[in-house]
């Protein structure tokens, strides 16, 4: 099967290709490589961590429909998976034009172009932010998710409602993905975790928000291919599901694990809450066990995969 990823050159894009291949799936990428964060991590999960791999790749801007339609003319694609997105809550607050742009019209443009060209199946990348400050543990999908406390938020919220119109209006088969916190080898750098490592090695303190007081659903990036894996296969008419570890940290006691993966102890700084971020996460994730599925990558695993990564991909050591 032909599968078309947007953000394929990203953190989350590049491995559902990597295993999509492996199992014999022809994918084509599409990657705008912007500079939200460091493009040279992007062109290296295609030369590096994709190498050896047949595929195409399109250098595009989902914001661009003539563009798109060239390339889905031209490839003819079966499924979408589409994870282009300007991703992270504090920018959203920042420049939330362009995530409006990005985030809403671009995959608007996407599934208008799927309806056209008989897309078979349209997965897509939603978010545990869409739940905002709900305090009901865990999370479920069944839960009002109508008071988003960000752009970035309110953007996967209306991707949903945008998936919705055309699953029963055109009868598209479509899948939402809340991810909840999702970390490992290659990731993004923009997350705490990796902005942690980075710290360390320039010397300077880490900010720890809300003085610690956190509880995040960290999910490795091989358990999340997993699951994406089930449900591109699954086709589901119109769904929207929770994909995390179901398995809530105390965010100081994943900074330990960290510390002593790395074998060094950060310099702390602590501050208050953020504006637009939540104090906990915590994923139900009962709807994609159904599935078949099961996390299980514990984060002293995990986090050791993603040491083990780091020191070499920027040959530092502890």
């Amino acid at each position: 099967m032909k599968i078309l990823i947007t953000g394929g050159a990203g953190f989350i894009g590049s491995a559902i290709a990597k295993a999509l291949m492996d199992r014999g799936d022809k994918v084509v990428l599409m990657d705008n490589f912007n500079d939200y964060y460091d493009p040279k991590l992007k062109r290296d999960r295609i030369k590096k961590f994709l190498v050896g791999y047949d595929f195409k790749l399109y250098k595009s801007d989902i914001r661009y429909y003539k563009k798109l339609e060239r390339i889905f003319k031209k490839e003819s694609p079966e499924k979408v998976i589409h994870l282009a997105a300007m991703a992270g809550v504090r920018y959203s607050l920042e420049n939330p034009l362009l995530y409006g742009e990005v985030n809403f019209m671009g995959t608007l443009n996407l599934l208008e172009l799927s309806r056209i060209y008989g897309i078979k199946n349209f997965i897509y990348a939603s978010s545990s932010s869409v739940y905002g400050v709900n305090k009901k543990i865990p999370f479920s999908e069944t839960d009002n998710v109508d008071n988003p406390i960000s752009p970035y938020a309110a953007t996967k919220k209306s991707t949903e409602l945008l998936a919705h119109v055309y699953s029963y209006t055109h009868k598209m088969k479509t899948t939402g993905l809340r991810f909840f916190t999702v970390y490992g080898p290659w990731g993004r750098p923009d997350m705490a975790y990796f902005k942690f490592a980075n710290n360390l090695f320039a010397g300077k303190p880490i900010e720890i928000y809300n003085k610690g007081k956190m509880l995040r659903d960290f999910t490795y990036i091989d358990d999340i291919v997993e699951g994406m894996l089930k449900v591109l296969d699954a086709d589901f008419d119109c769904e929207v599901m929770n994909i995390g570890a179901e398995k809530p940290e105390k965010l100081m006691d994943y900074i330990e694990v960290i510390e002593d993966k790395f074998g060094r102890k950060f310099k702390k700084k602590m501050l208050p809450m953020q504006p637009g971020d939540v104090p906990q996460t915590v994923a139900d994730v009962s709807k994609l066990r159904k599935l078949g599925w099961q996390p299980t990558t514990k984060i002293e695993k995990g986090i050791e995969k993603f040491v083990d990564w780091y020191q070499e991909y920027y040959k530092v050591r502890k």
